[in-house]
């Protein structure tokens, strides 16, 4: 063959060549593998491996940090990355559903994980508790006719069907049998503790019902192995017969194994679910620490004894929004989570590698057979030039054309088809009318105004239901109530109405006829070009607006400590709410949500204490500042 010909026949052949390479490679990145919970093991292709996970929610992370939080995670000796999945995130409304826009799409989330080389734990709830608003439940399920959640009853069952249908179909090819990276799928969430709070409901029932959800997940396409997760001493509670119990939190060793091997088929793997290396937070309460070298000390007590675990939270993030959830105590009706969910965890919530995070990657590093990568960089951080605040608009003005509902009593937020956010409440007044103001059913917290002159607030935290008042004749009484955010674990999960969700009461007289209520949901950046500056005075609540310039872009953090109480928005992003009681004085604006060139922010302080003219960032958070009143 002469040279030409030859030359021709190569060149001809390398397209098709590469074209086979990529097929190749492409294939062998989607292998299919089998994965199994067998004679004690975790077994992957046949051959015994240790889950070393940490826990990080997608919702709770720029989708545009998503790489590095999972690199990070990866640097840190992890193999696998663990997330809830919250249903409310997604289906926010009746016939409404989200897995595409900005954080929520949940696909794309699970593959950066594979191609960063981390396999998937998914836990889809429904019930998820997080520290998250209402514990994953749409808030909409709670006017359901005949819906009972968390139970068995047929419609809750038949919008858990359609909820994981939906879900399957995000994930559908991502299954580690499918060449994905999803090892296991977790049934229901903690539901153990559930039977013993809910005393209402037979044991026969709960039993039904947590056994329904496995079929149900089964029913619409998910794929085994399964899981359970509880504190060891619910197993009985929950545990599902040949489902591998998991636990939560339990450090002792030798109770971890009596108990799975009391509920599984007394054998093992042994798997904890929820490793805590810190704790949750709420608004009015100091910021929880926990020391690296207890967790160093337990993490090395697993690893030395076959124990699998995931760190919850290896990093926390933020709760964006209305997404943060609340607790509650006899003495706090009401615990509202703060905004950040640090949750003191190895990986800050901006993402960077603490003291703790260092400390686990050296310990791991020592003890697994695997090379571990370089940590990545994080974003860059910066402190902003000072942000004049140059516009203020009267809530009052702002909300005066809003159309209102009208009826004989109050409406709380779902009856209005509002989740979160504020609701105005107001009626006026033929006769005068003095006395104590008492409206017991609060949720949760209210500013009192008559004439659009504050005269008191209310605070279902402090048990703050009542007040004195004297409304004259012809006046408007005006309640501006805020949701702080759902409970989202215990008994009271099942009683989780926002606003005035009970009758009002003045000098013991049922308060009837002719209320308004005007919705302020305030989930999207409002507009407010249209509206003029205005001199407004103290505790009427505003909106501060200001149009800023930036050369550089980086994360940073609002100082939020001279101001009251409220929500802050920046270029159309819900950063979450602030509190100055604290702890949380700051509020994270990451980086990938500034542009080069000019920027929006707009804040609602509903207390308005005094006015501020600018407001400044710093470099790093400020969660734990106390400041009680």
């Amino acid at each position: 063959m002469n040279k030409s010909i030859l030359v021709k026949c190569v060149t001809n052949r390398i397209p098709i060549i590469i074209m086979l390479f990529f097929f190749i490679l492409n294939n062998t990145d989607a292998q299919s593998h089998r994965f199994e919970i067998k004679d004690s093991d975790f077994l992957l292709d046949n051959k015994p491996i240790h889950i070393y996970a940490g826990e990080m929610h997608y919702a709770r992370v720029p989708a545009e940090y998503w790489r590095q939080r999972l690199q990070m995670i990866k640097a840190m000796g992890l193999n696998a990355v663990s997330t809830y999945v919250f249903w409310n995130y997604h289906h926010p409304a009746p016939n409404v559903w989200d897995f595409k826009t900005g954080n929520h799409n949940l696909s794309k989330f699970i593959k950066i994980a594979q191609e960063e080389g981390l396999y998937v734990i998914l836990r889809p709830g429904p019930y998820v508790c997080a520290e998250w608003d209402f514990g994953g439940f749409p808030s909409w399920l709670s006017i359901v006719k005949g819906m009972q959640l968390r139970t068995y009853n047929k419609p809750f069952l038949d919008s858990c069907k359609d909820y994981f249908l939906k879900l399957n179909e995000q994930i559908k090819g991502l299954h580690i049998t499918e060449g994905g990276p999803i090892l296991l799928t977790q049934i229901e969430n903690e539901f153990g503790s559930y039977v013993w709070q809910q005393k209402s409901i037979s044991f026969e029932q709960h039993k039904k019902y947590n056994e329904a959800i496995k079929q149900l997940l089964e029913a619409t396409g998910f794929k085994p192995p399964f899981f359970t997760a509880d504190g060891s001493n619910e197993f009985q509670n929950a545990a599902i017969e040949n489902i591998l119990p998991a636990a939560n939190g339990e450090g002792n060793i030798a109770n971890l194994k009596k108990a799975v091997n009391k509920y599984y088929n007394s054998q093992g793997p042994y798997f904890i679910a929820e490793f805590y290396p810190g704790w949750l937070d709420h608004w009015a309460e100091p910021f929880i620490k926990v020391s690296t070298e207890k967790i160093v000390e337990q993490t090395e007590k697993y690893i030395t004894n076959d124990v699998s675990f995931s760190f919850y939270m290896v990093h926390g993030g933020t709760n964006f929004g209305y997404t943060a959830g609340a607790n509650y105590t006899q003495q706090h009706p009401i615990q509202p989570d703060i905004t950040s969910y640090d949750y003191n965890a190895p990986i800050s919530e901006a993402g960077w590698a603490t003291e703790k995070y260092k400390a686990l990657r050296e310990l791991i590093s020592k003890r697994v057979d695997y090379k571990i990568p370089d940590m990545p960089k994080h974003a860059p951080v910066i402190a902003l030039p000072l942000i004049e605040l140059n516009k203020t608009v009267n809530f009052f003005r702002w909300i005066k054309n809003k159309e209102a509902v009208i009826k004989d009593h109050p409406l709380t937020f779902e009856a209005l088809a509002q989740s979160n956010g504020y609701v105005l409440y107001r009626k006026v007044f033929a006769a005068a009318i003095k006395g104590k103001l008492i409206i017991n059913g609060l949720r949760d917290f209210a500013t009192v105004y008559i004439n659009e002159k504050k005269v008191g607030e209310l605070n279902r935290y402090y048990k703050n239901f009542e007040m004195d008042i004297v409304i004259p004749a012809h006046a408007k009484l005006e309640i501006l109530v805020e949701s702080m955010g759902r409970i989202n674990y215990d008994e009271a999960l099942i009683d989780n109405m926002k606003g005035i969700i009970g009758d009002v009461y003045i000098d013991q007289q049922k308060i009837t006829g002719n209320w308004e209520m005007v919705s302020a949901p305030l989930e999207k950046m409002p507009f407010l070009r249209e509206f003029k500056r205005e001199t407004i005075k103290k505790d009427i609540p505003l909106f501060y607006s200001s149009i800023f310039t930036l050369n550089q872009i980086g994360d940073t953090f609002l100082n939020m400590k001279d101001f009251g109480k409220g929500i802050v928005f920046v270029n159309g992003h819900h950063l979450g709410r602030y509190w100055n009681v604290g702890p949380q004085q700051t509020l994270y604006l990451p980086g990938c949500w500034l542009k080069k060139g000019k920027n929006e922010i707009v804040i609602f302080d509903q207390e308005n204490m005094h006015l501020e003219k600018t407001i400044s960032t710093v470099s790093e958070p400020v969660l734990d500042n106390l400041q009680l009143k």
